[in-house]
C-alpha cells in the first residue's frame, strides 16, 4: 500500500481553471502560500464557447497576460440573426472596459493562466485529483484528500480551501452545500470546424431563433465564434426548466447547423474538428453559502455563471480575485473569530457585487423560459439597434459605475431597485448551527 503523502499550505485551490488559476494567481501576488490542485494535465479540453466578453479582458488585464501574443483573436462585437434578419453592433467601449473582446480555446486558455499563477509563486499539482475535504474535530474544512499521479494518496492540509472544482462542486456537496434547485441551469453544446471563410471574422455571431422541431422557440441562442486559426467554435446553449424538459441539444446543433449557408462548411461532417461535447451552466449562484467553515466556492462550483447570458469564464475570474483578496486579508490575523469575520467578507462582497444583478438575471432568464415572451423577442430584437445596445450591456453586465450616460443610469437603477438577498450567508446551513 502506497504511504500517504503529506504537503501543507496556507490556501489550497481545487481546479485549475479560469477560476481557480486566478484565486492562486492573485494569493501568490499577495505572498500566500499556495497550493493548485489540478485532477487532468495540461493542455486539457474543457466545453466552452470560448468567447470572451470586455469584462473578461479587463480580468485578463489585471493578471498581467499578454493579449497580443500568437492565439488570440480580437473581436469588434456581436452579430446577431433573427427571423431572416441581422444586426451588428460594437461591443461598447467605457471607462473600465475596453470596446473589444477575445476568443482563445480553453485548450490553451487554462493553461495559460496556470502558468501566470505557477511563475507568481503557486505551487501546481497536476494529474491530483482531490477526493474529499478533510475536517477537523469541529467540522471545519482544514485540507483535501487526493490522489496523485500513479493513484499515489496524498493529504493536503491548509486553514483554508478554494473550491474551485466546477458545476458537480463535489467539495460543496460534502460539506452540505447543495444546489439551490429553483436557480436556473442552462445545457451548452459546442464543436470546432473548420471554417476559411469565418474563422477571421471580426463579430461573434449569434442566432437568437432556436427552435424545437414543432416550431416551439427555446429560451437560448446558438453561435459562430471565430478563432482565427481556420476554425470556428459552433456551439447553442438553452435554458432547463419544466417547460421545456429534456431538449435535446445535440441534435438541435445538427439542426440549426444544417440552416446556415454551405459556404460556410458548418453542414460537412469532413469539416468537423474533434466531437460535440457538452456541459451545463450553473446560473444565478445556484449553490449557496459561498462560504463555509474553511471552504470558499468560486465560479462554476458556486453557481456563478451569468443568467442572462451564460458567460461563466469572467466571473469566475472575478470570484477568484474577490477570495485572493479576502483569504489574503484574513490569513493576516490570528486563528479564531477574528480571522472568521473576515472570511465573512467573502459571501458578503460576492452578494454587494453580484446579488441584485443575478436576481435580476434570473427574472429575465423566468420570462424567457415563457414560449410567448421569447417569440416575442426574436420577433423584434434585431429591429431596433438602439433596443439591442441596451440589451447587451444589460446582459453581459458591461456597465460603469458611477454611471457615464443614459443607458448606464437606467441599467444601474433597474439593478439597484432589485430586491437585496442574504449573500447566502445562511443557506444550507444545518439544522444545528
Amino acid at each position: 500500500m502506497n504511504r500517504t503523502l503529506r504537503t501543507h499550505a496556507q490556501v489550497i485551490v481545487v481546479g485549475a481553471g479560469p477560476g481557480g488559476a486566478t484565486a492562486a494567481y492573485h494569493l501568490a501576488r499577495q505572498g500566500v502560500d499556495v497550493a493548485l490542485l489540478e485532477k487532468a494535465e495540461f493542455p486539457r479540453e474543457k466545453v466552452c464557447g470560448d468567447g470572451l466578453t470586455p469584462r473578461a479582458v479587463h480580468q485578463l488585464v489585471r493578471m498581467g497576460v499578454d493579449i497580443t501574443a500568437p492565439g488570440w483573436k480580437r473581436n469588434r462585437g456581436l452579430r446577431f440573426v433573427s427571423r431572416g434578419r441581422t444586426l451588428e453592433l460594437d461591443w461598447p467601449q467605457s471607462g473600465r472596459f475596453p470596446g473589444y473582446g477575445l476568443t482563445r480555446t480553453r485548450h490553451d486558455f487554462d493553461r495559460i493562466l496556470a502558468e501566470h499563477a505557477v511563475a507568481a509563486g503557486a505551487r501546481l499539482h497536476t494529474r491530483t485529483k482531490a477526493t474529499t475535504p478533510l475536517l477537523d474535530a469541529g467540522g471545519r474544512v482544514v485540507g483535501v484528500s487526493a490522489l496523485g499521479p500513479d493513484q499515489q494518496p496524498m493529504d493536503f492540509t491548509a486553514p483554508l480551501v478554494i473550491a474551485a472544482d466546477g458545476v458537480a462542486g463535489r467539495l460543496a456537496l460534502a460539506v452540505g452545500i447543495a444546489r439551490l434547485e429553483k436557480r436556473p441551469v442552462g445545457t451548452a453544446v459546442r464543436r470546432y470546424f473548420h471554417s476559411p471563410a469565418k474563422h477571421q471574422d471580426p463579430y461573434l455571431e449569434s442566432w437568437l431563433d432556436l427552435r424545437r422541431p414543432d416550431g416551439r422557440v427555446l429560451p437560448g441562442y446558438s453561435w459562430i465564434f471565430p478563432m482565427g486559426d481556420g476554425r470556428v467554435n459552433v456551439g447553442l446553449g438553452v435554458l432547463n426548466d419544466s417547460r421545456t424538459g429534456s431538449m435535446e441539444t445535440r441534435r438541435m446543433l445538427t439542426t440549426w447547423l444544417a440552416r446556415t449557408p454551405e459556404e460556410w462548411g458548418l453542414r460537412s461532417e469532413e469539416n468537423a474538428d474533434g466531437p460535440l461535447r457538452g456541459a451545463a451552466l450553473p446560473m444565478g449562484f445556484n449553490r449557496l453559502p459561498h462560504y463555509r467553515n474553511g471552504l470558499m466556492l468560486i465560479g462554476d462550483a458556486g453557481g456563478m455563471v451569468n443568467p442572462c447570458n451564460g458567460e461563466g469564464i469572467t466571473y469566475a475570474m472575478e470570484s477568484g480575485e474577490l477570495a485572493a483578496d479576502v483569504a489574503a486579508q484574513a490569513l493576516a490575523r490570528y486563528a479564531g473569530a477574528s480571522r472568521e469575520r473576515a472570511l465573512e467578507r467573502y459571501p458578503s462582497e460576492m452578494e454587494a457585487r453580484l446579488g441584485r444583478y443575478y436576481r435580476l438575471g434570473c427574472a429575465f432568464s423566468a420570462l424567457m423560459a415563457r414560449p410567448s415572451f421569447t417569440s416575442l423577442v426574436t420577433q423584434n430584437a434585431v429591429k431596433s439597434p438602439q433596443a439591442m445596445r441596451f440589451m447587451v450591456r444589460l446582459l453581459s453586465n458591461l456597465t460603469d459605475s458611477p454611471s457615464v450616460d443614459a443607458m448606464d443610469h437606467l441599467i444601474n437603477a433597474m439593478i439597484r431597485c432589485t430586491p437585496s438577498g442574504s449573500g447566502g450567508r445562511t443557506a444550507n446551513r444545518p439544522r444545528s448551527a
